[in-house]
C-alpha cells in the first residue's frame, strides 16, 4: 500500500511538473527572451501581474519604523518568488531580522514566514485590467516571548486589479484578514484596501505613491490610514532599486513613519534549459 501510494504521489508530481512545463508555450515572454523584474516592492500593495514564467525572483530590504513615543525599530525582510507555471506564482515572504527598541530596551531576533500563491485569471486587455487571487499563511516563528510575534496563526486572502491608464500604473488590492488571538484562542478578522500609483519621471525613475488603510481588527487595534511615497529606479531590467517613506494618515496607524530602501532581482529562468 505504502508503495502504491508513493507512486501515485510521484504520478501526480510529475503530471504536475509536465503541466507547467508545456504552460511555457502559451506564456507570452518579452523581445529576445529577456527576463525582466516583476517588483512588488515598494508599495504594500501587489500587482496583479505575476513574475515570468519560470522565473526565480527576489526582493530585499531594510525599514526603519518609528511606532510612537520612545520606539524604533530596524527590520531587514524580503520575499522569494517563483512563477511555477505560467499564471501561478509560488511566494515566501520572510522576516530575517527584527530589532525592536522601546523605552531604552531593545529585543532581536528573527520574525515571522508567509508562505502562499497567487494565481493571475485574467490579462490586461485594452479595456480590462489584470485580474489575480491570492492566499498566505503566516507561520508564527518570531518569538512571542520577546513580543516579537503573537505566537498564532494568521491568514490572508485577497483580490489583485492591476491596469495602466493614461501612462500611469494602478494596483489595488483588498484584503481580508483572519487573525490569531496572541494568547487566546479563536480569531479576530479585518480587511485592507490598498490603491497603488506610479508613473515614469525620467527615463528608468518611476514615482510610486499608495493609499491604503484597514479596518478595526479589535478593541486594541483600531482602524486606520497611510500613505506611501517613494521612487524607483531600473539599473538593469533585471535589477530595481527603490526608497521611500511611509506615513500615518490618522492617529492610530502602527507606523508614524517608516523609512525604507531595497531591490528587486530576477536571479534566473529555471525553465530555460528544460
Amino acid at each position: 500500500m505504502a508503495r502504491f501510494r508513493s507512486l501515485q504521489m510521484l504520478s501526480l508530481a510529475s503530471t504536475f511538473l509536465f503541466t507547467a512545463l508545456t504552460a511555457g508555450a502559451q506564456c507570452p515572454v518579452p523581445e529576445h527572451g529577456a527576463i525582466v523584474a516583476n517588483a512588488n516592492r515598494p508599495t504594500v500593495a501587489d500587482p496583479a501581474d505575476i513574475t515570468q514564467f519560470g522565473v526565480l525572483e527576489v526582493e530585499y530590504g531594510y525599514e526603519h519604523p518609528n511606532v510612537g513615543p520612545g520606539g524604533q525599530q530596524n527590520n531587514f525582510g524580503g520575499l522569494l518568488k517563483f512563477a511555477v507555471t505560467c499564471n501561478l506564482e509560488l511566494r515566501w515572504d520572510m522576516a530575517t531580522l527584527l530589532n525592536q527598541r522601546n523605552n531604552g530596551i531593545s529585543t532581536t531576533g528573527t520574525g515571522d514566514n508567509w508562505l502562499g500563491f497567487q494565481y493571475r485569471f485574467h490579462r490586461q486587455t485594452r479595456r480590462t485590467p489584470v485580474l489575480a487571487f491570492g492566499y498566505a499563511l503566516k507561520f508564527p516563528s518570531a518569538s512571542e516571548a520577546k513580543g516579537l510575534g503573537s505566537g498564532r496563526y494568521d491568514h490572508q486572502a485577497k483580490v489583485l486589479v492591476s491596469k495602466d491608464l493614461g501612462g500611469v500604473h494602478f494596483d489595488f488590492n483588498a484584503s481580508l484578514f483572519i487573525v490569531g488571538r496572541q494568547g487566546l484562542s479563536g480569531f479576530d478578522h479585518n480587511t485592507e484596501l490598498n490603491l497603488a500609483f506610479s508613473h515614469p519621471v525620467y527615463k528608468n525613475l518611476l514615482f510610486t505613491g499608495e493609499f491604503y488603510g484597514d479596518s478595526k481588527l479589535n478593541s486594541s487595534t483600531p482602524a486606520f490610514a497611510s500613505a506611501l511615497w517613494a521612487f524607483t529606479y531600473a539599473v538593469t531590467p533585471r535589477l530595481i532599486i527603490d526608497a521611500g517613506v511611509d506615513h500615518a494618515l490618522t492617529a492610530a496607524a502602527p507606523n508614524r513613519q517608516r523609512y525604507f530602501t531595497g531591490f528587486t532581482y530576477s536571479i534566473k529562468n529555471l525553465y530555460s534549459k528544460r
